[in-house]
């Protein structure tokens, strides 16, 4: 099967065309751009790279959320659309899991702490362990203070690892060793389970923006 895989959840972005286990082209870049007029001329490119026409490809993988939220509604937009017009399946793999996932299952009692910066000394996190060579989630993706993060993490006894980019306003307020990792659209391809809905189908914020909820009070007013 031949797949595309697009992470715009935050400031990088990656994309990477599969056919089935085997990368053919992966590009990531930590440039600040606007995704809304890069990815699909990127998109069209990595594909020409591929030696591929947009018709072959099958599946559509495409991280959504927890992120920006300008970055997640790009790219599930995006996905949607093409998924649609190429009438092919649409998977959606967690931000944060794909992330994790860039860390090798080297130790698989470590937990593997991914961390996107929420401001306000909070976090969008989950948390990972390999088992049986599986990625699992063993706290499910959540918005969190970085005190509340930390007393949980304290709690455990495993040792832990956090994995984050553009995470340098947050990094002396977290506790435990810090890999610095981009993304790799690659990544999410042996993450995904069932297709979803292309109609339906929506980023996973987890929390609402300030616009939203200053909007969602004024009408309690």
């Amino acid at each position: 099967m031949i797949y595309l895989l697009l992470d715009t959840s935050n400031k990088p972005m990656s994309l990477a065309v599969m056919q089935d286990n085997n990368i053919l082209v992966e590009h990531t870049t930590n440039i600040k751009r606007n995704h809304s007029v890069q990815l699909m001329p990127a998109i069209q490119k990595i594909i020409e790279e591929a030696g591929l026409n947009k018709k072959e490809i099958e599946a559509i993988v495409v991280a959504k959320g927890p992120g920006s939220y300008t970055g997640l509604r790009i790219g599930v937009t995006t996905a949607k659309t093409l998924a649609y017009a190429l009438n092919t399946e649409l998977y959606g793999v967690s931000s944060l899991k794909a992330l994790a996932a860039t860390l090798p299952d080297t130790q698989s009692e470590q937990l593997i702490v991914p961390v996107f910066d929420a401001r306000r000394e909070a976090v969008y996190t989950g948390v990972y362990q390999y088992q049986d060579g599986q990625l699992v989630n063993v706290l499910e993706d959540q918005y969190m203070l970085i005190s509340e993060l930390n007393d949980y993490l304290t709690a455990q006894t495993q040792a832990h690892i956090f994995v984050g980019h553009h995470i340098e306003n947050i990094t002396e307020l977290l506790n435990g060793p810090i890999i610095y990792q981009l993304p790799k659209a690659s990544v999410m391809q042996a993450l995904i389970t069932q297709p979803e809905n292309i109609h339906t189908f929506k980023p996973d914020y987890l929390k609402l923006s300030e616009a939203e909820r200053n909007w969602l009070k004024t009408q309690q007013k």
